[in-house]
């Protein structure tokens, strides 16, 4: 009986290890047939962009060992992307378009302004829904010294980030988060240089040859001083020069920036290599759109003014081909500071392209010489230049930002008309702090030079439309029309080509903080005026239509409905501006797919008539609702009307 049952028992044994290993066997069958999948997806990927791959690579470095380092860098990138990044890269693949539609709207903010840190962040996504916005930029927030960071742009550890904020696993918890409401994220790639902290930096420091490499080093002074007679200077009063110094390691280095922020020699296969793979690392951490910080600069060669050079746009297209074979969801944003119809090159071509979306930053700024000037005829040239250009080209279009504002205006234009540089951005530079043109904005210089008589310009939206000085002086007249001018501009800015971006704060009229003179390590830098942080206390009074940031923001979230419900609005539909017959009124039409809408803006403190003819049919005013046509408009001062053909 018991051999039997033994026997019974040993039967029933082989059987289930039988089981077992049929189920292994399929469970590895099927994990075999994932993985080639997976790498069909990758091999058809990079099939379809080797050639031109490996040529590029050839062109800068010649080095077929690095090549083929960073080709199984790249395959071993992609297969350690989650499956929820990768299904999403193929959603975007199959609809290459997605970031051109009339619901994009973006918002930028420094993490702890915002909300403390990251998980803090995460906490106020209902908020960040609440605003209509569904990209959201984090200013840098990976590792930089304090005090010496240039506000997060001197990057001593691109896989972590600061203590403060977080931590890389934070950081993947939110963008999880994001995507869940359909939230994109972006962050800043600071490729041109890293902080003299960053273990590159230190190694090279103590004379270590294959790290010197990687910057510029120099025993002596007789090569930075070729370099000096082409290369401009950035920051001429407050960093002078493009080199350093460093008595320790008895070399001068070159720091294009800060003395703190060493510039990388991308010559150089390892540099390229090693921030690619930094790159990867970022991108899957769940970012979907990588701002390429001071792209113009990443190439450096003698006698030039190592500005915009060929082998820049080399890089970016290998970057832009790097993350179609790894991660095609992702997008590049380009930093270039620099008018609409020079930025272009940065786009690449449509057979080659380059990056996704770049800055409209000239028209930022003719936007509020606009303002100041109350003649929209600058500007209507810059938006004319604009328009014309391809409708496959983004621009990221914005009132403020976290940086300074530079007069870099088309003075060519200007001086027709009888108005010189310098005096135009002294003009400029009073009116913004009040001093002059019947001006009630505030804000502060920021890098002024008294030899040449340049300075930049730093205040919020809120500040330089009126509302920081109406509300100090509780005049409730001055306060009405401030906030008149501070949403007419954001209507405007709605109805240019591309993707409208919110600074923080400015959602709910947030004013000037002086409160950074009380920092050492910002006293010195005033945009952090700018810089404040986030008052929720203030942000309780959204649904107060009796307080300013009740009118403010409801009347940003009329405007972002309408923008989201009208189909007029998407990034590649024509757009075009009108003539009014009259200077301080701005007229732009937008047309797609059979719909027009016409857009009025006063940029005046008094009322104007728009003397524009559009008689081909009848037309409603979206924001009252109410029919009428756009023809000989009565506008009111600082007053906007969006016209929908019927």
């Amino acid at each position: 009986m018991r051999a039997g049952g033994d026997y019974k028992n040993v039967e029933g044994d082989l059987k289930m290890t039988k089981k077992s290993a049929a189920k292994k066997v399929k469970k590895n069958v099927k994990k075999a047939a994932q993985s080639l999948r997976a790498e069909d997806v990758f091999q058809k990927r990079f099939d379809r962009h080797q050639d031109e791959f490996r040529r590029l690579y050839a062109s800068l470095y010649g080095n077929d060992a690095m090549y083929e380092e960073l080709c199984g860098h790249m395959r071993q990138s992609y297969e350690a992307r989650n499956k929820e990044l990768k299904a999403l890269d193929e959603r975007r693949e199959s609809d290459p378009n997605w970031y051109k539609l009339n619901d994009m709207l973006g918002m930028m903010f420094y993490i702890d302004n915002f909300a403390g840190n990251m998980k803090g962040v995460e906490s106020r996504l209902d908020y960040v829904e609440r605003c209509n916005v569904n990209y959201i930029h984090l200013m840098p927030f990976l590792d930089t010294p304090e005090g010496r960071s240039d506000g997060g742009y001197a990057v001593s550890d691109f896989r972590k980030v600061q203590e403060k904020l977080g931590s890389m696993e934070d950081l993947e918890s939110l963008t999880a988060a994001c995507h869940k409401k359909g939230i994109n994220v972006c962050m800043d790639f600071v490729m041109n240089h890293t902080s003299e902290d960053h273990e590159w930096a230190k190694k090279a420091r103590q004379g270590e040859g294959e790290y010197m490499s990687r910057y510029f080093f120099f025993e002596n002074a007789y090569e930075p001083s070729l370099y000096d007679k082409t290369v401009p200077q950035v920051f001429p009063t407050t960093a002078p020069g493009n080199f350093t110094w460093l008595a320790d390691a008895g070399h001068f280095v070159m720091t294009t920036f800060y003395p703190y922020q060493w510039d990388l020699n991308y010559k150089n296969p390892r540099v390229f290599n090693e921030m690619m793979y930094n790159f990867l690392y970022l991108a899957n951490r769940g970012i979907d759109i990588i701002r390429i910080d001071a792209v113009p600069y990443i190439w450096k060669e003698m006698n030039t003014s190592c500005r915009n050079l060929p082998q820049v746009h080399t890089i970016v297209r290998m970057m832009r081909i790097i993350s179609e074979i790894v991660c095609p969801g992702i997008l590049l944003l380009g930093e270039v500071v620099m008018e609409p119809e020079k930025v272009v090159p940065y786009f690449g071509t449509v057979e080659k392209p380059e990056c996704h979306m770049l800055y409209n930053v000239t028209t930022m700024a003719t936007t509020w010489h606009t303002v100041a000037t109350r003649d929209v005829r600058l500007l209507k040239k810059q938006l004319d230049i604009v328009n014309s250009l391809p409708k496959e080209y983004v621009f990221l279009n914005y009132l403020r930002c976290h940086d300074d504002i530079g007069w870099g205006l088309d003075y060519g234009t200007l001086m027709t008309e009888g108005i010189g540089e310098r005096s135009h951005k002294q003009y400029l530079n009073d009116y913004f702090q009040g001093y002059a043109g019947g001006s009630n904005s505030r804000g502060e210089l920021y890098n002024a030079d008294p030899v040449t008589g340049d300075a930049r310009f730093c205040g919020t939206t809120a500040s330089m439309c009126g509302i920081e000085k109406a509300g100090f002086e509780k005049d409730d007249v001055a306060m009405a029309k401030a906030i008149k001018l501070d949403l007419m501009l954001h209507a405007y800015m709605f109805m240019q080509s591309g993707i409208p971006v919110l600074y923080s704060g400015d959602e709910v009229a947030q004013v000037n903080d002086y409160s950074y003179k009380e920092n050492p390590n910002k006293a010195v830098d005033s945009r952090y005026i700018h810089r404040g942080s986030m008052n929720w206390e203030l942000a309780r009074n959204i649904d107060d239509p009796d307080t300013v940031e009740g009118k403010i923001f409801e009347g940003l979230a009329r405007l972002e409905q309408i923008r989201k419900s009208e189909k007029v609005f998407v990034s590649n539909a024509d757009t075009w501006t009108i003539e009014t017959w009259d200077q301080s009124v701005l007229c732009i039409g937008r047309y797609f797919e059979g719909e027009k809408i016409i857009g009025l803006f006063n940029f005046s403190e008094f009322d104007k008539t728009a003397w524009i003819n559009e008689t081909d049919g009848d037309y409603m005013e979206l924001i009252s609702g109410e029919k009428k046509n756009p023809v000989g408009v009565d506008i009111p001062a600082y007053g906007f009307y969006y016209f929908k053909k019927l």
